[in-house]
């Protein structure tokens, strides 16, 4: 593997970040030996470490590796430079170039465009989700107070109390409720976010993870309530086929749902949750320890 690579390893090719993501992951991997301290040190002639380098935008190459959305290309652009800020010295983490950037600095300006893509990304999402999710509280609360089948004009107790599919709309009118609530407060909560660059990394994934996550739950249940509900009314007439056919239709949006966000969902679970595995192993890869520097 590192005979493969040793020919980008020319100084020019440093300068263009697809190639070093493959130079940086080769140092993780101690593929290059002694040339890693050579590669770490590298400074170009506009006083750029590799660091600064790292600050780029990467290539659309690279960014369209993440293709659930720019919000995301941004967290993955952050945990990128974080994974290089580990390998270089101390000393490099505040230098500047010949422009008076420091590498933190060149990432802001370079990733300005992204950074507000991926704001805007954000907020649509979270507007969508949130028109989504209040409809859901709407129905499920007017759910709770029109049971299927009526009441006892005696007791006031549901007709339906004792059978199973009543259980079934009790429990899931109630489970979408509740989850519908928690959506909406975990979007909401993302109202405050000043969506600088350090919230891409963890706070805004995972506010998104968790409100997809509880919105999923209520559309589920909105599915069953309606199932139970029809169950509940039909079940003592001989309908043939229909019964059979509406079991077979709340599987579909369900399964569409699944489907369409699959992708979204998995790459904010694998970001989030195991952000560490998108670059590189963690921990044992630091080529400087503390404060200390090289002479």
């Amino acid at each position: 593997m590192a005979e493969c690579l040793y020919p980008l390893t020319p100084l020019e090719f440093l300068e263009d970040k697809e190639y070093m993501y493959i130079l940086v992951e080769a140092i993780h991997a101690d593929m290059y030996g002694t040339t890693k301290d050579f590669i770490t040190y590298y400074i170009d002639d506009e006083g750029n470490n590799i660091l600064h380098l790292a600050g780029k935008l990467a290539p659309p190459s690279r960014l369209n590796t993440v293709s659930a959305g720019p919000a995301l290309q941004m967290q993955r652009e952050l945990l990128w430079f974080k994974d290089v800020k580990k390998i270089v010295r101390p000393s490099y983490v505040h230098m500047k170039n010949k422009e008076g950037k420091t590498p933190w600095e060149l990432f802001t300006v370079k990733h300005e465009n992204l950074q507000r893509a991926g704001e805007k990304w954000m907020k649509d999402t979270r507007t969508s989700c949130i028109v989504v999710v209040t409809l859901i509280v709407t129905v499920t609360f007017a759910a709770a107070f029109t049971v299927p089948g009526g009441n006892k004009e005696e007791t006031g107790a549901p007709i339906f109390l004792t059978d199973g599919w009543f259980t079934i709309f009790v429990i899931s009118d109630a489970v979408a409720m509740f989850s519908s609530i928690a959506s909406i407060m975990m979007f909401l909560s993302m109202l405050i976010s000043r969506y600088g660059e350090d919230d891409f990394l963890f706070s805004l994934p995972a506010k998104l993870m968790v409100g997809l996550i509880t919105l999923f739950a209520p559309i589920v249940c909105v599915v069953l309530i309606f199932s139970a509900t029809f169950f509940l009314v039909y079940k003592e007439v001989k309908q043939g086929i229909l019964p059979k056919l509406v079991a077979v239709l709340v599987v579909l949006p369900i399964t569409l749902y699944t489907a369409l966000n699959c992708r979204l969902w998995i790459a904010l679970i694998n970001s989030t949750c195991w952000a560490s595995r998108f670059m590189f192993r963690p921990g044992k890869h630091r080529l400087f320890n503390g404060d200390q520097d090289i002479d």
